[in-house]
């Protein structure tokens, strides 16, 4: 079996006003729970990021949509991929998923990572430290959350948190609480906390040598801290370009990459297109099954189609009728 995730960064939906966004939001993540995602994720960003579009266009706060969205489903897990440690202390964000897990039935997700968008912290007035700082806080958050949601009173004394004997009650519904999942790849520093801390490893757009090496890394990473690697849920994140026929799926990934280019100037346009799975529903199950042969233990899809609920449907009953029914969290 392999475990599926749906991530979906976009709020600007054609002929949808403010009015009915939410309304189209639950569509769509009834679609995927319908369709047999295991995950369903929203990005933890307070405007668009400029991979996806420009900066105005709509975002909805990651931690109320998904308190909404647990009272809307019944079986999707939910989580934000990723939430950036210099937005809220860490404590809160223990707090806000722990909420989350009580009112979803144990469902939640603790998705973590460094923070990296400074446009985002200097429009809307985060600090936005040093990398070395920001790995520094991660950690630190890491430990605050297992500890608020495995201990009764905890106590952590970090350089940048500090809790002191914090309750944390009701406690969450999931046994050890929710799942922690770190995203990032960087091989020094991401991959050693997630050897440590995390359940899950959520590898950003890498191709299959890049998936291959990563993994590598981690395995050396808890070789070093003595944690069998097999422990660790291995998931690769990135786009699907998904149409009926693969020559229109094919002008879909030139106009993507062009657009990434364009956002991102120092990106190589090759290394895009091996790193991006295109194709009709057959070819995409076939990309997929490539990434999952490489190691992986599934993979969280960004669907540029998910507002439309019929494609994400598609694709979910593709995934299972090749690899399997529904995965369980742990």
């Amino acid at each position: 079996m392999a475990f599926f995730g749906l991530y979906f960064p976009f709020f600007q939906y054609p002929g949808v006003d403010d009015d009915q966004l939410f309304t189209r939001v639950v569509e769509i993540a009834a679609a995927a729970e319908h369709g047999g995602f295991d995950a369903l994720f929203v990005m933890d960003h307070f405007q668009q990021v400029p991979n996806y579009g420009p900066r105005t266009d709509p975002v909805l706060e990651a931690y109320t949509l998904l308190g909404a969205l647990g009272a809307r489903t019944s079986r999707i897990h939910l989580g934000a991929l990723v939430t950036g440690v210099t937005y809220r202390n860490p404590a809160l964000v223990a707090k806000m998923v722990t909420t989350l897990d009580i009112i979803s039935s144990g469902r939640a997700i603790c998705g973590l990572g460094a923070g990296w968008y400074e446009d985002e912290h200097r429009t809307h007035g985060f600090p936005f430290p040093p990398v070395a700082e920001r790995m520094d806080r991660l950690e630190e958050a890491l430990q605050i959350c297992r500890a608020m949601f495995t201990e009764e009173a905890p106590t952590v004394a970090g350089r940048y948190y500090q809790i002191e004997g914090a309750p944390n009650r009701p406690r969450p519904i999931q046994p050890g609480g929710p799942p922690i999942w770190i995203g990032g790849s960087g091989e020094r520093r991401t991959l050693r906390l997630v050897a440590q801390y995390a359940d899950v490893c959520d590898l950003p757009l890498v191709d299959l040598a890049g998936v291959r090496h990563k993994l590598e890394v981690l395995a050396r990473h808890c070789d070093a801290v003595g944690r069998d690697p097999a422990t660790i849920r291995k998931m690769r994140q990135g786009p699907v370009m998904l149409a009926k026929s693969r020559a229109e799926a094919e002008a879909r990934l030139d106009g993507a990459i062009a657009a990434m280019s364009a956002a991102y100037p120092g990106l190589n346009p090759e290394i895009m297109r091996r790193s991006i799975i295109a194709g009709d529903p057959e070819a995409v199950v076939e990309q997929v099954g490539a990434y999952l042969e490489a190691g992986l233990d599934g993979l969280t899809l960004v669907l540029r189609d998910a507002h439309d609920p019929e494609s994400i449907v598609l694709i979910g009953e593709a995934l299972r009728r090749a690899f399997g029914p529904r995965q369980p969290m742990r």
